[in-house]
């Protein structure tokens, strides 16, 4: 952490610092020290031991499922005849679906459980949308400050190859002119010859800052076309070796190239992006066709989403492992990166640890380590135009075949002053090293909180799931059979009006037997006025002599016999082909 304190604008969050302070223990159960060094078998050990504890606790989900499972298949047997002998107690205190005192509280727990835990993988999964739009966005500034760094070493690279060309191009073509125009004049002569050793020197410094190819020393002074864009770009030492062009293997080069990490970044980053998404949308699927089956009691349909729970399940336990060992070894890395920087071989091979410390923490109190080097190069400069401007008034007079060849050396030189003073800003520490804070920031602030909600997510999820599991087998034994509702489909399509209680004493009077028609007794020879009526039952006589209808359901008495009255029963009579009005009026008195 002491490097750490000299960073501006940086400082480990409170989640990488707990996240840090987790014991360690590697696969011998001995405590091991919690600095990042992910290429250390010791390190990748502790990882393995916490990424285990999802394992530990998948286990445990299983053994609590399994449990329900085998309270559901086993014990619910002995309840089953328990429930037929008191089937017809259950049915006269049952409401009016037709669910009993006990079964009905049993079937509306399993249910709200259900229904409690499919809103709790709700919550998860909103959890994990928020997490997993963090993760990225922090992933993003990652790469975006990685790009940044990159364009600045390669305008870096592109002003010293033009620089060190444009150099070559005046020794090799101007100077040389102008050494053979000057043979004559010893003081002329003088002033040339100083400006090419000049150049010359000028390249020498500028090459000790750079790392020059092997192809570009044969590419230099070719031809006037060659440019800085035709050779392979130089690579500088801050902050790290780092080549413009990115290499399209995938391992990693060294020197490290910030290009090619960025863009291998963004790759593995909208496939994690993609992963989760899709991991969400299935969460969400199976949760919302849950709430559809425990709506609809469709069994298949729970059937079928039990099945996708336990793969969520799986899924929800595997990434909450992969999470818990990456948020481990990012908050190892943040609580200091800088230490880990310096003693990396990928970051450090061919630079020295001071260049790479005068970047990562850009104090005031540091020096550039190109200082020397620049103030030598800025001197060249100035004493090659203080000879060209000395040549410039006396020679031009003597001379005048010397004029294209100085004017030429003067514009390669203005040229070469320009991209010497971008150069000097470009490798002033302050510019890279706010795309590194911008990187640190990205990935330890934003990638870490969006990781943490993704455990969030992991472990929610696989605790909803696991209720999920354990309560949905009681709840699609609670449904209906296809028998049970055909029954019930079929008795109330005769009346729906109809309740439960007086279809049981329906069924229980039909099994006492039927009782005799109103017109079947002996000597009965009349037809009922209305041909078309249906016959109508007996009455059952209560004990103060009125018929006793109201005791029999609607669906045995079927319709009540009409009512006429004297007058009526006169006229109809009389308009009967055989009217007999005694025997009338002898069959209603009864």
């Amino acid at each position: 952490m002491a490097a750490m304190t000299t960073v501006p604008s940086y400082s480990p969050s409170l989640w990488v610092r707990m996240c840090h302070a987790l014991p360690r223990l590697d696969l011998t159960m001995q405590m091991r020290e919690n600095i990042f060094v992910p290429d250390s078998w010791e390190y990748q050990q502790t990882l393995l031991v916490l990424s285990s504890l999802s394992a530990i606790a998948l286990v445990l989900s299983l053994l609590v499922v399994l449990s329900f499972l085998i309270h559901y298949c086993c014990c619910h047997r002995g309840d089953r005849s328990e429930g037929s002998e008191d089937e017809e107690e259950d049915e006269d205190g049952s409401t009016g679906h037709g669910y009993s005192g006990k079964k009905g509280r049993g079937i509306c727990c399993v249910t709200w459980v259900a229904v409690a835990a499919v809103t709790l993988c709700c919550v998860a999964i909103g959890i994990g949308f928020y997490g997993n739009s963090e993760a990225n966005d922090g992933m993003y500034q990652l790469t975006s400050s990685l790009l940044t760094a990159n364009y600045t070493l390669a305008s870096i690279d592109l002003l010293i190859s033009d620089t060190i060309t444009g150099l070559q191009l005046s020794v090799s073509g101007p100077l040389i002119t102008l050494e053979e125009l000057f043979t004559g004049s010893k003081p002329f002569l003088v002033s040339a010859r100083n400006c090419r050793r000049l150049s010359e020197n000028m390249i020498n410094l500028l090459s000790s800052i750079s790392l020059a190819r092997s192809s570009i020393d044969a590419g230099l002074g070719n031809d006037s076309s060659v440019s800085g864009a035709s050779i392979i770009p130089l690579t500088p030492v801050p902050p790290s070796v780092a080549p413009t062009m990115v290499p399209t293997g995938g391992l990693m080069p060294s020197p490290f190239s910030p290009g090619w990490a960025a863009n291998t970044l963004m790759v593995n980053e909208d496939y994690r992006w993609l992963s989760y998404v899709l991991l969400l949308l299935l969460d969400l699927i199976v949760c919302l066709f849950i709430l559809l089956g425990l709506a609809k009691q469709a069994r298949w349909l729970l059937i079928l989403m039990t099945v996708l729970a336990w793969l969520a399940l799986f899924l929800s336990w595997g990434s909450l492992g992969l999470e818990t060992a990456t948020v481990v070894a990012l908050s190892d890395f943040c609580s200091d990166p800088n230490t880990f920087i310096l003693n990396s071989t990928h970051f450090n091979s061919g630079t020295s640890s001071d260049v790479l410390d005068y970047y990562l923490t850009c104090s005031r109190r540091m020096n550039s380590p190109f200082q020397q080097l620049l103030t030598q190069s800025q001197r060249a400069l100035s004493s090659i135009h203080t000879h060209l401007s000395s040549l410039d008034r006396n020679a031009l007079p003597q001379f005048p075949k010397a004029e294209k060849s100085l004017r030429d050396v003067q514009q390669i030189l203005n040229s070469t002053e320009g991209n010497f003073h971008q150069l000097v800003a470009l490798l002033n520490c302050r510019g890279l090293n706010k795309d590194y804070i911008d990187s640190l920031k990205g990935l330890c602030y934003d990638g870490m909180e969006g990781l943490l909600y993704l455990c969030l997510y992991s472990f929610l999820s696989a605790l909803a799931f696991t209720a999920i599991l354990c309560s949905l087998p009681g709840a699609w034994r609670s449904f209906p059979s296809e028998s049970e509702e055909y029954e019930d489909s079929d008795s109330e399509s005769e009346d729906p009006f109809t309740s439960h209680q007086a279809r049981r004493q329906t069924a229980s009077g039909s099994q006492r037997g039927a009782m005799a028609p109103f017109y079947n007794y002996p000597g009965a020879g009349w037809t009922p006025p209305f041909s078309s009526a249906p016959p109508l039952p007996t009455p059952n006589v209560s004990s103060n002599g009125n018929p006793g209808y109201e005791s029999l359901p609607l669906t045995d008495r079927q319709s009540p016999p009409p009512s006429y009255s004297p007058s009526m029963l006169t006229g109809y009579g009389g308009s009967q082909s055989h009217p007999n009005p005694a025997h009338s009026r002898n069959l209603y008195s009864r």
